[in-house]
């Protein structure tokens, strides 16, 4: 299993070098791509060169042309959502093919759905991952459902390979392990800790060595 750590808020870049080496990949969250656009991406490869970079674009439309601005600024991943046209997937496939690059379906506006794939999905070959998370303002306004760990199990039996995000962190990483995606997103729980590093070589360690426990003194 990768560590994905999320990079949403504007303090804490700074994060994203405290982890190189540790993070398999660097998201660029939507709120800090929208704020300083292609810039983020560029100033993360600096921080992080040797790690794969994902611009959280959650693609609408216009897929080519974001596709072209976000993998031809160095982002090796970027996101579309599941619920936007065929056209706009395959758009945006026919130009992560040309840069090698990949693609995460994004499920969020499924969120709380009990079917987030319909039973004919399918996707270009550089859609990668099929991203299955809880939404931020949900769990902001209360919702503690661990219904997206669940559906993990779901669409692996269904042939995708799974980015799991939404709240996860060292209190939820035994469930997580558990249903075993391939990509495990973590925000918060490394960007506000007080070692953001030490938490996330933690988290690593634990998704190479699931039968170690957490420490006694990071609780």
């Amino acid at each position: 299993m990768l560590l994905q750590v999320a990079i949403d808020k504007a303090e804490n870049i700074g994060v994203i070098g405290q982890v190189r080496g540790v993070a398999d990949i660097i998201e660029i969250g939507t709120p800090l791509l929208k704020r300083f656009g292609i810039g983020a991406i560029c100033t993360a490869q600096e921080l992080c060169p040797q790690t794969p970079i994902l611009a959280d674009t959650k693609t609408v439309d216009g897929g080519d042309l974001e596709a072209e601005m976000v993998l031809g600024a160095g982002a090796r991943l970027m996101t579309v959502l599941s619920s936007t046209s065929r056209a706009t997937h395959a758009a945006v496939g026919r130009v992560a093919e040309r840069f090698g690059a990949f693609v995460v379906v994004d499920t969020i506006t499924e969120f709380g759905k009990p079917e987030l794939l319909a039973a004919d999905a399918d996707f270009p070959g550089s859609f990668a991952y099929v991203g299955v998370h809880s939404a931020t303002d949900a769990r902001a306004a209360g919702e503690r459902s661990a219904a997206h760990i669940d559906a993990v199990l779901d669409i692996r039996r269904r042939g995708f390979r799974v980015a799991l995000a939404g709240g996860l962190g060292p209190q939820s990483l035994e469930a997580v392990l558990a249903v075993e995606p391939e990509i495990v997103i973590v925000g918060s729980a490394i960007t506000g800790a007080e070692d953001p590093r030490g938490v996330a070589k933690w988290i690593k360690d634990r998704l190479r060595n699931p039968g170690r426990g957490w420490p006694s003194d990071t609780k």
